[in-house]
C-alpha cells in the first residue's frame, strides 16, 4: 500500500486492524503486569519486620524525633523559610513528602545529606549527615520504621515509586 492513497471510502485492511488490536491488547497486558510488579515492590525498606522497625523507633525516637516530631509530624511552616534561609523540618507522616522519594534516596539523603545526593554544594539544611553516626543498618531500621506507620494505600503507592527505579 505504500505509495498509494487510500481514499476516504475505502475500508480499513483487516491486517491493519488486527495489528492495531493486537497491540491494544499487549500494551494494556503489559500495562497490568508492570502494576503488578509495581504494587508488590519491596524495595530497601522492611516495614513489615517487627524487629528491624522496633530497633527503628529507638534510633528515631534517639536521632529524629527532636526536629521531625515524636510523632512524624515535622515542624510548622515546613514548607517555607525559616530566619535562617533554611526549610523547617518535615513531617514523615503521610502529610509530608517522605513517601513520594524511593528508599534510595531516602537512605542517600539520610546518610550524605540533600547538598551531596542533589550536587547542591551551597544547599544549607540543619539536617545531619548521618554517615559517621549510624550505620547503614541503623538507618534503613528508621526508614523502616517510618514507613510502618504509613497508611496501606499511602504504602503501596511508595512500593510503585521504588519499582519505578
Amino acid at each position: 500500500m505504500a505509495g498509494k492513497k487510500r481514499s476516504k471510502s475505502q475500508p480499513v485492511p483487516k491486517s491493519i486492524i488486527v495489528a492495531t488490536v493486537l497491540a491494544a491488547v499487549v500494551a494494556v497486558g503489559l500495562g497490568g503486569m508492570i502494576y503488578v510488579r509495581d504494587s508488590s515492590s519491596q524495595g530497601l525498606l522492611r516495614p513489615d519486620n517487627e524487629a528491624v522497625v522496633a530497633m527503628g523507633k529507638e534510633i528515631y525516637a534517639a536521632q529524629c524525633a527532636a526536629c521531625h516530631g515524636e510523632n512524624l509530624q515535622g515542624q510548622p511552616n515546613w514548607r517555607e523559610t525559616n530566619e535562617d534561609g533554611r526549610l523547617p523540618a518535615p513531617p514523615h507522616d503521610e502529610t509530608g513528602h517522605t513517601w513520594h522519594h524511593a528508599d534510595e534516596l531516602l537512605f542517600g539523603i539520610t546518610k550524605y545529606g540533600l547538598a551531596e545526593i542533589g550536587n547542591m554544594p551551597g544547599y544549607q539544611t540543619d539536617m545531619p549527615i548521618y554517615k559517621d553516626v549510624l550505620s547503614d543498618e541503623e538507618i534503613m531500621a528508621v526508614l523502616s520504621y517510618i514507613k510502618s506507620t504509613w497508611p496501606a494505600k499511602i504504602r503501596r503507592m511508595h512500593d510503585q515509586r521504588n519499582a519505578m527505579n
